[in-house]
């Protein structure tokens, strides 16, 4: 009987566990004896053009194959059937007179969602299908309850992410997904290794919260009775390194910032940082763009890919100040308004903006950048001269000590990766952690704490250097075409 007969998920489960009680019985249960040969993807790329008279000239007796069960068709003396394995689907031919009669009794009543295992020879049906003639048949693992349906898969959004394992199982496409972003993070690793860079680790719970600004999430140590935290960025760590005489390294990390859910955010999320002694502002941002742009190849994108309804041409690298991009979107300020306390905050009145007193110009003048422009930043665009009150960890541009040597890159209207020349006074960073810990007390809960220990170790010197980070889960979600973050992360964190 299939499953679709059968009414009710808690009917199923009933019958399901009377088989496997028979299965105990005749300790059939969940074996553990069968080993596979093959992948389908292997069988499929070997053999999959052969036609019918070619395949029998090639040896495939004794293949052994393992998977679940997705499709059953039971046609009295023979059915077929279609296994899932890792790395995709195939058919099998199961029949009466090839194997033990009472195995076969028993097949027909296995159920969609079974694990099983088969050995036999390969060939082509009249519609040219590459099939698995059983020899001999195997349930490996009873499955207990039913799979989504075929057809509809996961019409329940919440159960795609709660219970990935289900989405993974009825949707190859999911899948791919999740095949790409590991194809994706193993071409940005290859290209920093390629590049001289050295890969490390650093802590994930901090004694203070740094390297960004955001609200970190809050834990306790028992045995040291302390307060930790968890990493927001791994920036400070990394460019103690520096200091301490390597000049190029990276890390792909897990942070963690105690900020709200949005397709956008996680408060659990994947970065790549790296930090390169006496690297150049303009080397970094091109290096930047060759990570993303070999990135995409190795998912088999082209030069030109889609991003829901925008299509992006990631050949092409355009760079302009935070300040022009405002005035191109804002025609009614003036370059002069953009340094005009007072204008820019009667300015946010008019965009219903809501703003802090304690703000100052440079604040402002990113609260309206993120309002008004970040979203129309479809085609790659470096945008640079961020004022340096909203760039606390970045090194003062030499010609204007009011703008910071940093970089944002945007694609599709979302930001991908930030950059930075490296602040490595330690006085100015002083006087900048200062303000931070200012902000921190006044009520901002997204400052950053003050770090001696990383003033002391720029005391003892860091030689100059730019810095990167590149948001892996939205590069990610642009090179796979998702519009949520949800998509393309395993175990996303959702509301109760």
């Amino acid at each position: 009987m299939s499953d679709s007969n059968i009414g009710g998920e808690a009917s199923i489960l009933e019958e399901r566990r009377k088989k496997l009680e028979g299965l105990r019985a005749e300790n059939k249960a969940y074996t553990n004896n069968f080993t596979p040969s093959h992948f389908s993807q292997h069988l499929h790329k070997t053999y999959g053009h052969l036609n019918k008279e070619e395949l029998e000239k090639e040896k495939t007796q004794g293949i052994s194959l393992a998977g679940r069960i997705v499709l059953k068709r039971v046609m009295g003396n023979a059915s077929f059937l279609t296994i899932r394995d890792g790395h995709g689907d195939i058919q099998v031919y199961v029949s009466k007179n090839n194997i033990d009669l009472d195995l076969y009794k028993d097949f027909k009543s296995w159920d969609l969602g079974d694990i099983i295992g088969v050995t036999g020879k390969l060939f082509k049906t009249k519609t040219e299908e590459l099939t698995m003639e059983a020899w001999d048949i195997l349930l490996i693992t009873k499955s207990l309850r039913p799979m989504p349906e075929k057809h509809k898969g996961l019409a329940d959004i919440e159960i795609k992410y709660r219970q990935r394992y289900l989405d993974l199982m009825s949707s190859p496409e999911s899948k791919d997904i999740f095949i790409k972003r590991s194809k994706i993070v193993a071409s940005v690793r290859s290209t920093m290794l390629d590049d001289g860079f050295l890969e490390v680790e650093t802590p994930m719970m901090h004694a203070i919260p740094g390297g960004a600004v955001a609200k970190p999430f809050i834990t306790q140590h028992n045995a040291l009775d302390r307060e930790l935290f968890l990493r927001i960025a791994p920036e400070l760590y990394l460019k103690r390194l520096l200091v301490g005489g390597f000049d190029k390294v990276f890390e792909i990390n897990r942070s963690f910032r105690n900020e709200g859910l949005s397709t956008k955010h996680n408060p659990e999320f994947t970065m790549l940082e790296f930090y390169a002694a006496f690297a150049s502002f303009q080397s970094t941002m091109d290096f930047t763009k060759l990570i993303i742009q070999l990135a995409s190849q190795a998912v088999g994108n082209s030069g030109e890919i889609e991003w829901g309804k925008d299509k992006i041409n990631l050949s092409n690298f355009s760079i302009k100040t935070i300040h022009d991009l405002v005035l191109e979107c804002n025609k009614e300020l003036s370059q002069d308004d953009l340094s005009n306390l007072t204008k820019l905050q009667n300015y946010s009145n008019t965009l219903k903006l809501p703003y802090k007193d304690s703000w100052g110009v440079g604040k402002m003048l990113l609260e309206i950048f993120e309002k008004t422009v970040e979203s129309k930043l479809v085609q790659p665009t470096f945008v640079t001269d961020y004022p340096v009150e909203v760039s606390p960890l970045s090194r003062r541009n030499n010609e204007n000590p009011l703008i910071a040597d940093r970089f944002e890159l945007f694609i599709g209207g979302k930001e991908i990766a930030n950059g930075f020349c490296e602040l490595n006074d330690p006085d100015d960073q002083a006087g900048r952690f200062r303000d931070q810990a200012k902000a921190k007390a006044d009520g901002d809960d997204e400052a950053m704490g003050f770090d001696e220990d990383y003033i002391t170790a720029l005391e003892h010197g860091m030689p100059p250097a730019v810095g990167v980070g590149v948001g892996i889960d939205r590069l990610v979600m642009m090179l796979t075409n998702q519009s949520s973050i949800r998509d393309v992360i395993l175990f996303p964190q959702l509301k109760s």
